[in-house]
């Protein structure tokens, strides 16, 4: 359980971290409904990373959870509004969109695991 929860942190602030380093990805997938995509992006990939480091100390771990929990259903509607975007355009890569939908629950139950 060790290891799994530094890893997902590790993930966590990377994908945060990757949000400010290359924004151009995450904007493209922002449902045209949200404000602000690129001010979107950088709060997000902020949250992401603030994320991670909350689940690294046992005394923010479980606010971690919660925030985690929040964000991965947050950016939800961008996993989906990715997936609409390939197939439109009949993208070789739409079926991952496609699983990564189901993936959100994952991490949710992944995240879950942590909480004290």
């Amino acid at each position: 359980m060790f290891v799994s929860k530094f890893l997902l942190a590790f993930l966590l602030i990377l994908a945060g971290v990757l949000h400010f380093v290359r924004p151009h990805i995450f904007t493209k997938i922002m449902p045209d409904y949200i404000p602000m995509h690129l001010q979107m992006v950088y709060i997000s990939g902020a949250v992401e990373i603030l994320c991670g480091f909350l689940l690294l100390f046992p005394e923010t771990q479980n606010l971690g959870v919660y925030l985690c929990i929040a964000l991965f259903l947050a950016v939800f509607p961008a996993n989906i509004e990715m997936a609409k975007k390939f197939y439109q355009i009949h993208h070789k890569y739409f079926w991952l969109t496609v699983l990564r939908l189901p993936l959100q629950i994952v991490l949710i139950w992944w995240v879950y695991q942590f909480r004290k």
